[in-house]
This record gives structure tokens, C-alpha cells and sequence, in this order.
């Protein structure tokens, strides 16, 4: 699953207010939630499969990014 920017967070029509409206992620954070290693992470980041912004030299994930991800790559079993 690439990240497109039609898929990306839900944005209104001002970036000023939807800006303050998303909540992002640290790495840690996503890593946390997603139960996976940061290495990981940051390998959805690099591969495109995750959006994230750079700030300074860090990344942050946009929270609904990343639970759009974990319902995109849900899949049932038997």
C-alpha cells in the first residue's frame, strides 16, 4: 500500500486549521501503537507506505495515518 495525498488525513479547506486539527506521532509512539520496531516504522516511512512530515531530524506521523494504515492492511483468517 503506497501513500497517495488523496488518501492522506482528512483535510479541510484552510491548511492553518486543519494543521491544528491533526495530531501527530513520534516514531516511538507509532511504533507503540503498531507493535512493531522503530526500525520498522521507519522502513513504511522510507518505502512510502507511511506519510510522515521531517522535523529538524525526526519524523511525525499524522495519527489517522497511521490507524488508515493498520485498517487498510487488516485481513481476516479462517
Amino acid at each position: 500500500m503506497r501513500f497517495s495525498a488523496e488518501s492522506s488525513v482528512n483535510m479541510s479547506t484552510t491548511p492553518e486549521r486543519a494543521f491544528s486539527e491533526v495530531r501527530f506521532l513520534t516514531v516511538a509512539e507509532v511504533a507503540s501503537v503498531m507493535r512493531v520496531s522503530k526500525m520498522t516504522v521507519y522502513r513504511l516511512v522510507h518505502g512510502g507506505d507511511l506519510p510522515a512530515v521531517r522535523v529538524g531530524r525526526s519524523f511525525r506521523v499524522p495519527e489517522q495515518a497511521v490507524h488508515d494504515y493498520l485498517r487498510d492492511s487488516f485481513i481476516e483468517t479462517a
